[in-house]
């Protein structure tokens, strides 16, 4: 079992993009001190959600600095980019990396992205099977060419190669029926998110086993840790800040063709986060933790580690983890 943390670089209110990238750093550093096994960069744009457009790009930095865990993106967004680019990104920070680099896609939203960077609607609703397709051979190095509805080249050499074999590690972040099942006929992981309680994670990965052709090894499920010595002052914590940051950063998603889309109530969805996941004291969150592992059967949990919004808090948060809950949960599921 492996714990990461989850840092989407979020824009509490009163801070300056500055200040959160610096935080953010510090973050992924103080957690490959802690004994955190990974640290993952989400990618957003136009939003104060999360204010990293591109996961690689913050990954590849904190690959610099830092020397023993994996490094991943949760997720890079293939709807606004060229998969043969990412591919590109993706095999170069594996080489440099000596292997530590993680890549997660997913297919992303309906939003205005897709408008500001061209790649339009058409390409989010249809084009996601053919973008992991040629983002897959792509990754495996050598010549290439494709003859998609959407990409289509003559043949190229793709350098570099990648230093993992056949290629580095995958995963796909899935919300919808018809990505898990393109997921699983691919043979690639799914990574899950913290909107979704251990069962419905578990569920997800069983349909996800239905449709693959054979046992797919390496998935990702997400949730919040906050540690503190009770865990109604854990809650208080997050039910104090989560909002904050979860009002404007959901209100930001700007949907392309004026569709209306589902509105969480920051509120709720903060008591939702605070009762589902690791949100206590130590042994509380050895029993979430322990108890999410063994639910689900994933190979890693990566954890929002930066829900206090405070960047003093958030290192004190990281650090009482990797002390009183990481080594705990460890021989738990050892």
């Amino acid at each position: 079992m492996r714990i990461g943390a989850f840092l989407p670089a979020a824009q509490f209110p009163g801070r300056d993009h500055t200040g959160v990238l610096e935080s953010t750093l510090d973050a992924a550093v103080a957690a490959e001190e802690a004994g955190f096994d990974g640290v993952w960069f989400a990618e957003h744009h136009f939003m104060s959600y999360g204010i990293c457009p591109s996961a690689a790009t913050l990954a590849g930095f904190v690959l610099g600095r830092t020397s023993r865990m994996h490094v991943g993106t949760a997720v890079s967004v293939l709807s606004t980019r060229h998969p043969v680019d990412l591919a590109e990104q993706a095999n170069l920070l594996d080489q440099v990396s000596g292997g530590r680099f993680r890549l997660g896609v997913g297919r992303g939203g309906p939003w205005i992205d897709l408008e500001v960077f061209g790649t339009g609607l058409d390409r989010y609703e249809n084009g996601f099977a053919e973008s992991l397709d040629v983002l897959m051979t792509a990754l495996r190095g050598g010549r290439m060419r494709a003859d998609g509805a959407t990409f289509g080249f003559r043949e190229v050499e793709i350098v570099p190669g990648p230093r993992s074999r056949p290629h580095l590690d995958v995963t796909v972040a899935a919300s919808s029926g018809r990505t898990l099942e393109l997921a699983a006929r691919m043979g690639l992981p799914l990574l899950l998110g913290m909107d979704l309680t251990a069962e419905e994670q578990a569920e997800l990965l069983r349909e996800h086993a239905s449709h693959a052709d054979a046992p797919v090894a390496g998935h990702v499920v997400t949730g919040v840790a906050q540690v503190a010595d009770t865990r109604e002052e854990a809650r208080d914590v997050l039910l104090g800040s989560l909002p904050r940051w979860l009002r404007p950063g959901l209100a930001s998603y700007q949907p392309l063709d004026g569709r209306q889309r589902p509105q969480r109530d920051p509120e709720r969805y903060a008591e939702f986060l605070a009762d589902t996941h690791a949100v206590g004291s130590p042994d509380d969150c050895v029993a979430r933790l322990t108890e999410q592992a063994r639910i689900t059967g994933a190979e890693e949990l990566i954890l929002l580690v930066e829900g206090a919004g405070d960047p003093r808090a958030v290192l004190r948060n990281i650090r009482r983890l990797g002390a009183e809950v990481l080594p705990k949960v460890r021989a738990a599921l050892s």
